[in-house]
């Protein structure tokens, strides 16, 4: 039988909303919508670039506890409310994405809540082991 299991990061939202920030089924991994909270405080800086920094903190941490990197991530979708706000972020994005190169889409749309900036989603492939 495959593997499935949920990793949950302690954002409140997991709870109230009833997700999980990722799932691991099989050798894939699917981490939810992630934004720029930082999760053990539930604060939020109001910088985008920050923001996004901060989203790819989380899912490094999601991808860890999935057995994956960087590396194996073979989509992304980033989501905002402001299109002028996304070509800021491209350097961070670079720097986590510029080598591995996945499928990438931007699209611009309301977030759950006013302060959120960026919304970062991400599919990944664990390595054969």
């Amino acid at each position: 039988m495959t593997e499935r299991r949920a990793i949950l990061s302690g954002s409140t939202f997991e709870g109230q909303i009833g997700y999980a920030r990722a799932v691991v089924d099989g050798d894939w991994v699917h981490v939810s919508g992630t934004t720029g909270f930082d999760y053990p405080t539930m604060t939020i800086s109001d910088s985008v670039v920050e923001q996004a920094e901060q989203c790819l903190h989380n899912i490094e941490a999601a991808l860890a506890e999935a057995g994956c990197t960087f590396a194996d991530v073979v989509r992304v979708r980033y989501l905002l409310p402001d299109r002028d706000d996304f070509e800021s972020c491209w350097p961070v994005l670079r720097r986590y994405f510029g080598d591995v190169r996945p499928a990438a889409t931007m699209l611009v749309c309301g977030l759950a809540d006013p302060r959120m900036k960026i919304e970062i989603e991400v599919y990944a492939r664990r390595a054969a082991a």
